[in-house]
């Protein structure tokens, strides 16, 4: 088994606290993404786990081990880096074999495990090639074959995709997802891009300021988000926010009034709801956006972005710093200027608290 366990993980530099109690728990086979803004200690999590930055405080266990203060080399861990790493005068093969030769693994056995890892990765043709003759592509698959023949419990990526083009990314994402199921192995992978992380993993976790702001199934984080952070990060684009106030309080529910949308009236069924004049945030996708919704109200459009089959409309105003962005299909679209008639079912709404940002369910 090669389940991960972190409980209250504290990471100082100094007097300097940068990971604040972190507990978490990666089952064995999971596919695990942290996520989050630059300087949300993702890598820095990541490197603790590890051993390369020392854990200040908790404990962590790998497959059952307590390995908090563990060596690296002992902790059955393999990390594939950002720049891959790799040894510019070594071929692929000599490259994969390395680490192996320098613990002491049998040549036959170093062979096998070196030609298995080469045939998943379809490396094959390039294993006499050195670095500098490969694509950026061929290299990260390089530095992945190198941390698979040595068999880890845990394999660790630190953002192994930045330095690739948006195609290969592509590419290279679904090879990494492709190589999760084929070895059903315990994966952590850090990233800023949640596109990466909605479509690669078993279970998301979002990081901001060295703290989990939630931990789940990306359907999960996307559909029932615990905060505005959350529910403004995870979505591509970016859920839309309307400033409101509770204007009734009902049975089951509240009616919000939103300014911006000319001060539409929004029913919000909610177990338990604010006290009337409270501010709140109204959370609404762009793919929640149509013309037969019960709520009804007019944009003005600035910017359309046609992408073929879909298009988004971007509509800003003097009083909010955010665009309302409309997800649109099919032929008939309006001209940038125009106006566009909008609607939306009360239903796929979200209520945040205004103050501190949190869900109101």
């Amino acid at each position: 088994m090669a389940e991960l366990a972190l409980n209250n993980a504290i990471k100082r530099y100094g007097a300097t606290q940068v990971i604040h109690g972190v507990d978490l728990q990666v089952d064995d086979g999971d596919f695990c993404v942290f996520v989050g803004p630059s300087g949300c200690g993702k890598s820095t999590l990541l490197r603790m786990i590890a051993g390369l930055e020392e854990t200040s405080d908790g404990r962590m266990t790998i497959g059952g081990r307590d390995v908090t203060h563990a060596d690296p080399a002992k902790r059955g861990v393999a990390m594939v880096f950002q720049t891959y790493a790799l040894y510019p005068h070594m071929t692929v093969r000599e490259n994969m074999s390395f680490g192996l030769k320098i613990g002491g693994t049998d040549k036959a056995e170093i062979t096998r495990k070196v030609d298995a890892a080469a045939q998943i990765l379809k490396l094959q043709d390039y294993m006499d090639r050195k670095p500098k003759a490969l694509s950026g592509g061929q290299r990260q698959r390089v530095a992945i074959g190198r941390a698979i023949v040595r068999q880890p419990d845990v394999f660790l990526f630190d953002e192994p995709l930045s330095n690739l083009d948006a195609e290969l990314r592509v590419e290279m994402r679904v090879e990494i997802a492709k190589l999760h199921k084929q070895l059903g192995a315990t994966m952590v992978y850090v990233t800023h891009d949640q596109v990466e992380a909605m479509t690669m993993a078993d279970k998301i976790v979002v990081l901001r300021d060295g703290r989990i702001e939630q931990a789940g199934a990306p359907v999960t984080l996307y559909e029932d988000p615990d905060n505005l952070f959350v529910a403004g990060f995870i979505g591509s684009p970016r859920m839309n926010f309307f400033s409101g106030t509770v204007t009734r309080v009902e049975a089951g529910g509240a009616v919000v009034t939103l300014p911006r949308l000319g001060n539409v009236e929004v029913p919000v069924a909610l177990a338990d709801a604010p006290v009337m004049g409270t501010a709140v945030k109204l959370g609404l996708r762009p793919e929640h956006f149509e013309p037969e919704g019960s709520i009804r109200a007019e944009l003005t459009i600035d910017v359309i972005e046609n992408l073929g089959g879909v298009s988004y409309a971007y509509s800003s105003s003097e009083e909010d710093d955010h665009p309302v962005i409309v997800e649109m299909r099919g032929k008939s679209r309006p001209s940038e200027g125009g106006r566009l008639a909008v609607g939306f079912d009360p239903a796929s709404a979200l209520l945040f608290d205004a103050a501190s940002g949190q869900r109101i369910r």
